[in-house]
């Protein structure tokens, strides 16, 4: 980032903000299992406390901030794990994506022709489908996926958009006379789009990877929200989501996922938004 795009993010407030709720929370995910007060998935006898299994409510029990779900789990510290997890995902999945639309997006526009043709008519394609009903019906056919799976779904799915825009501006960064006269000194084609083009291209990757991986936690919160993510006893923010939904008298249960996961996609929107402003202030 410039001096001039840095001083512009500097300035708009939503995006500072923006950018403390993502740190905030990806180094909560990163620090999750130090900080976790007890193991996640260990049943612990002091929470549950009385005959009817009831779910410990949050500071009811000493030891235990956010409370226990039914069977004893501590609450805090499956939040703690399971955004570890739910991040993870995130962050994968979108580098894995961003490569791809990359990848795609530099190579058809610069070389136009049947690769371009190629290219698109696969983004066409994909955009077609409808997004979770591919990922589901994908996930019913594979036999207990792993978590790699569920990376590899989320990143095959969501790389199309990103592919278009960075053809698009490829496109006009090959029109320009520098670039033009790389070619006609004979400059290799891989020198000129490491050196010229990717260069050029590089905010609105950045720009569109930020909102992607918003895009991503609320993918794979959906899929652990239909018990297509991870596996249990393991936990994510769209499984706790999952169990808190078949226990609805208990609020909170519910409560404290949905809101790290409207934090978190908030956060990263306003980040991606004052990306955009800070590379490109014009739009």
């Amino acid at each position: 980032m410039d001096q001039r795009a840095w001083r512009r993010f500097r300035k708009n407030k939503g995006a500072l903000f923006g950018a403390v709720l993502v740190s905030f929370v990806t180094l909560t995910a990163v620090l999750g299992p130090l900080l976790a007060p007890h193991d996640p998935n260990e049943q612990l006898r002091e929470t549950l406390i009385n005959d009817d299994y009831e779910p410990a409510a949050p500071f009811e029990v000493p030891g235990h901030w956010l409370g226990a779900d039914s069977t004893g789990r501590d609450e805090l510290s499956r939040l703690l794990h399971g955004g570890r997890v739910s991040m993870m995902v995130a962050y994968l999945a979108t580098l894995l994506a961003i490569a791809i639309g990359t990848l795609a997006g530099v190579t058809s526009g610069y070389f136009g022709g049947w690769i371009d043709f190629g290219w698109m008519r696969l983004v066409d394609l994909l955009l077609s489908l409808p997004f979770l009903l591919i990922a589901i019906a994908i996930q019913r056919v594979v036999e207990d996926p792993s978590l790699f799976f569920l990376i590899l779904l989320l990143a095959l799915l969501s790389w199309t958009t990103l592919a278009r825009v960075t053809r698009s501006k490829v496109m006009q960064v090959r029109q320009l006379e520098y670039v033009q006269a790389a070619l006609a000194l004979g400059m290799g084609h891989l020198r000129i789009l490491l050196r010229h083009v990717l260069p050029n291209v590089l905010g609105p990757i950045i720009v569109l990877g930020t909102t992607l991986v918003a895009r991503m936690i609320i993918f794979e919160s959906a899929l652990s929200f239909l018990g297509l993510g991870v596996d249990p006893p393991d936990a994510s923010w769209g499984s706790m989501l999952n169990e808190g939904r078949q226990q609805l008298a208990y609020p909170w249960l519910m409560l404290f996922p949905a809101t790290l996961i409207v934090m978190t996609v908030f956060g990263f929107n306003l980040l991606g938004e004052g990306l955009r402003d800070a590379f490109d202030p014009k739009e």
